[in-house]
């Protein structure tokens, strides 16, 4: 009787084994979405950055130290505020040297305008005064002479020495009187007058480097850029301040170059900024870009929209956030992105068939941020699996769950 309870208990689990070993697995659980028809917007989603729509730079026009920063970013300034001062030092040292040099050149002028320098015309004046006299004794030497021998008393070569040494004496006067008369040529005051502009003009270049320590503002509105601070280092042209007006913004759209194809002048814009939630700013595509770029490791066009600002509650500079709308599609039949696989070259998606899937090919049409348009090879009311835990594959028994049918 035992033995027949171990043959019994033995033929029952060799039956058990048989029949989990030809049990089939349950079929996988995969969510499952429906093919709807309805109003679809398209939207590129993207980002930009923003600036003010009229701006002006504000440059050093020399190269220097910035002494003082005058003003904070965010301040409202008229046109020539002073926005920041360079170190004046050297500047004012060559406005002295300059101005020396120009009193040097004025006096000059003044003394050959004069005639001469006092010096050198009292020097000529005192020889000539001193050759007159000399002259004239010498004249009456030799007229006393003359009578002397003409009564006999004197010598014809004393007379002859006497008459000489007059005529000496006339030709060095008449030397001196020429150099006097010469102290001064037309020639030496046109090079005296031209040393004077020539000194004047390096003053006023001297003066405009002095006045170029002063950084002014190009025109009235926001500084929203400044770049420096008290004692950095400048060199001529570099940036110093920007300065505009922030009530309407030019946003500088970074789109994706495949993505260009679905922008147009004319697109309604929607800008969110991270800073400010729940915030939107409305704006327009007002300009299509003229090349691609590299922005990191993409390659972009720039997009110009301009958007109203009357709060000023976005500031230039910003990285915002950017949603087109490219399109609106009405009835149109759509299917969640998620559904959407590729399989080779092939989009498509994987379509409930009782109770297995099969492929479709699928061509779309436009998109927003979670659907797609399709255009065909899905109808309204197909069943379409999402990313499910396992890999799908075309033939194989599923069970499908509609997430909208979960409690």
């Amino acid at each position: 009787m035992k033995r027949w309870a171990v043959v019994g208990a033995a033929v029952l689990a060799a039956a058990m084994i048989l029949w989990l070993a030809s049990r089939k697995p349950a079929p996988p659980e995969v969510p499952f979405a429906r093919v709807g028809q309805e109003t679809l917007v398209s939207v590129l989603t993207t980002n930009g950055k923003t600036e003010p729509a009229e701006w002006a730079p504000a440059r050093a026009a020399r190269a220097g130290r910035i002494q003082r920063v005058l003003v904070d970013r965010g301040a409202r300034v008229m046109e020539g505020t002073l926005l920041a001062e360079l170190d004046e030092s050297d500047a004012r040292t060559a406005v002295s040297a300059a101005e020396a040099r120009v009193a040097a050149a004025q006096a000059d002028l003044r003394a050959l305008e004069r005639g001469g320098r006092q010096a050198d015309i009292a020097q000529l004046e005192g020889a000539i005064a001193k050759l007159q006299l000399e002259l004239e004794s010498a004249r009456r030497d030799a007229a006393a002479l003359e009578r002397l021998a003409g009564k006999g008393a004197a010598s014809r070569s004393e007379l002859d020495q006497a008459r000489d040494r007059a005529a000496q004496l006339e030709s060095e006067l008449k030397a001196q009187r020429e150099r006097r008369a010469a102290l001064v040529a037309e020639t030496d005051l046109e090079a005296a007058r031209a040393r004077l502009r020539e000194a004047e003009a390096a003053l006023q270049d001297a003066q405009r480097g002095l006045a170029q320590c002063k950084i002014r503002s190009p025109r009235a509105g926001v500084v929203f850029d400044l770049p420096v601070r008290d004692g950095d280092w400048v060199d001529a042209g570099a940036l110093v301040a920007r300065v505009g007006e922030t009530g309407k913004l030019k946003v500088t759209i970074y789109v994706d170059e495949p993505e260009l194809g679905r922008v147009r002048i004319g697109l309604p814009v929607q800008i969110t900024w991270d800073a400010a939630p729940g915030k939107t700013w409305q704006a327009v595509v007002e300009k299509m870009p003229t090349q691609i770029t590299p922005l990191g490791t993409r390659m972009v066009g720039e997009v110009w929209a301009m958007c109203e600002n009357p709060a000023l509650d976005l500031p230039p500079g910003a990285n915002v956030n950017v949603r087109i709308r490219s399109q609106v599609v009405a009835n149109a039949v759509t299917v969640p992105k998620a559904a959407l696989r590729r399989q080779g070259e092939e989009l498509g998606a994987f379509v409930l068939s009782g109770q297995r899937i099969e492929w479709r090919r699928v061509e779309i049409g436009a998109a927003s941020e979670v659907k797609a348009e399709v255009r065909s090879g899905l109808r309204p009311g197909d069943a379409v699996a999402l990313p499910a835990d396992r890999p799908l594959a075309a033939g194989m028994e599923v069970r499908p769950v509609f997430p909208e049918n979960r409690p």
